[in-house]
């Protein structure tokens, strides 16, 4: 058995990116591997095969390893519900929400099921391919740390270090983080590999040259930047779009402060006939031929960002002129009469007036409902697959009319009596090729393309597993690996 780790200089160096191409160039070889991220902070989650809620790049990275998801692969997960909170979920389980300095004195127990994941799944598979977080050189979270240098002390494993080029300052972001580490900590360095270089690489090489001679480890190698490369984000939103046909659904999101599992949107961001807008704070709200209210870790908070930036009534308008409005998730519970949250789940306890679009009402409860489920579409009869995640239990007459029959018997969501407005607890409804055909031409796209995202993401996995092949170091990736 070994364990690898990637670490990165920044948050979003690249290290997500750099487990998920490993992981599936280990499969390619016939290697058992399995991706591992001791914690997580992310507000895009996914549900695993055990019923648990884990990142939703451990997800992508599991794919990347032909398995199944599953909470041991990201034990800890906290999920930001203010600027100082966050929920705690261990082993896949919402626990508590505390603040962050009570999370650091937590870390202690935290750290105990992290091991116990790492140990279960070094039994099962001969790698455990290891996602850091942020950056290992952050003093003030170094001491307890459970995601960075204090996990791969505690397991004893050999780390790469990985920086982004594209950020400029490379060089200072690897020697500076590298100093900021113990002497055992920088011993556990085994290598850099250098992520997103546009130009010619002759042009970098005397600067690798040096790098390797000022800290006396190798540069494993240099990754290029991929223009159109789609891998699921782990919070920030990604807006690249690729060339649009000349006909396009325009589609627009507000950008909650709380916005939850926005990869919901990927499918539609990449699809040719679909403009695909996030609207940020203090900018217009354009015209649109579908608004969609996403998913929230804080709906009341969110509702009242909503309102105080002018959406409710730029709602109001858009339906007056006959464009279609969608809600997913806290979306759905947003487009209700109210939003009762007893509890103080996503912060003070009380209760929200909704946009009472629609005829019901949510009251937030302690049990999180985490499902992967399938069923149809109202819509077309267009079969759906998707994922729950959400504390809500919302009743009313508008769920009469349901947006999709689950196989498992239940109804979900409701479509308003005049066909405008769709609400729906699943998440993933544009991942699946029929019911997101079924949804634009729902929204007026009269002929639609048919694009299969499950696809895209399988061959942006394949294409990264080539660019192991191409630019890195096999040999030296195969002796960290434990194969050679």
């Amino acid at each position: 058995m070994t364990t690898l780790m990637v670490q990165g200089t920044t948050s979003d160096a690249g290290k997500s990116t750099l487990v998920t191409a490993l992981c599936r160039w280990l499969k390619r070889q016939g290697v058992g591997v399995v991706p591992f991220k001791p914690q997580n902070m992310a507000l895009n989650s996914a549900v695993t095969a055990d019923g648990g809620e884990i990142g939703r790049a451990q997800a992508v990275q599991a794919q990347a390893c032909g398995l199944e998801p599953h909470t041991d692969m990201n034990p800890v997960l906290l999920k930001p519900n203010s600027d100082t909170g966050a929920q705690v979920i261990v082993h896949g389980r919402a626990v508590t929400s505390m603040n962050a300095v009570a999370y650091h004195d937590y870390k202690a127990i935290a750290m105990q099921a992290v091991l116990a994941s790492h140990q279960r799944l070094s039994a099962a598979y001969p790698v455990v391919m290891v996602e850091g977080a942020g950056s290992p050189a952050e003093i003030n979270l170094r001491a307890g740390d459970i995601a960075n240098m204090g996990f791969a002390e505690a397991v004893d494993c050999p780390v790469i270090l990985v920086a982004d080029i594209n950020r400029g300052g490379v060089f200072a972001h690897l020697v500076g983080t590298l100093e900021l580490l113990s002497p055992s900590e920088q011993a556990r360095v085994k290598g850099f590999v250098i992520n997103r270089f546009r130009g010619d690489i002759a042009l970098l090489q005397p600067g690798l040259d040096w790098l390797e001679e000022r800290t006396g480890k190798p540069v494993l190698g240099v990754l290029p930047y991929v223009m159109d490369l789609h891998l699921e984000a782990e919070d920030g939103l990604d807006r690249r779009q690729g060339a649009k046909a000349a006909q396009v659904l325009k589609v627009i999101v507000p950008v909650l402060p709380r916005i939850s599992n926005h990869t919901d949107f990927d499918p539609l961001r990449l699809h040719p006939q679909v403009d695909l807008q996030f609207i940020g704070p203090g900018e217009a709200i354009p015209p649109a031929d579908l608004i969609i209210l996403p998913g929230s870790k804080s709906v009341r908070g969110d509702l009242a960002q909503l309102r105080e930036r002018g959406w409710e009534q730029a709602i109001a308008r858009h339906l007056r002129y006959g464009g279609k409005l969608v809600g997913i998730c806290g979306g759905l519970q947003m487009l209700g009469h109210e939003v009762h949250d007893p509890l103080g789940l996503e912060g003070p306890a009380g209760s929200s007036p909704g946009l009472a679009l629609l005829d019901y009402s949510t009251v937030l409860e302690a049990h999180k409902q985490l499902r992967n489920v399938s069923g149809r579409l109202t819509l077309e009869q267009a079969a759906i697959s998707g994922y729950e995640i959400h504390a809500g239990v919302t009743e009313g007459p508008a769920l009469e009319r349901p947006a999709v029959k689950l196989a498992d018997g239940r109804d979900d969501g409701a479509i308003s009596a005049d066909g405008q407005i769709l609400a729906t607890y699943l998440h993933g409804l544009f991942e699946s090729p029929d019911s997101c055909a079924a949804l634009l031409r729902w929204a007026g796209l009269e002929q639609v393309e048919r694009i299969d995202y499950h696809a895209l993401r399988e061959r942006d996995i394949e294409r990264l597993a080539d660019l192991v092949d191409q630019h890195l170091d096999p040999a030296h990736l195969r002796q960290l690996c434990g194969l050679d």
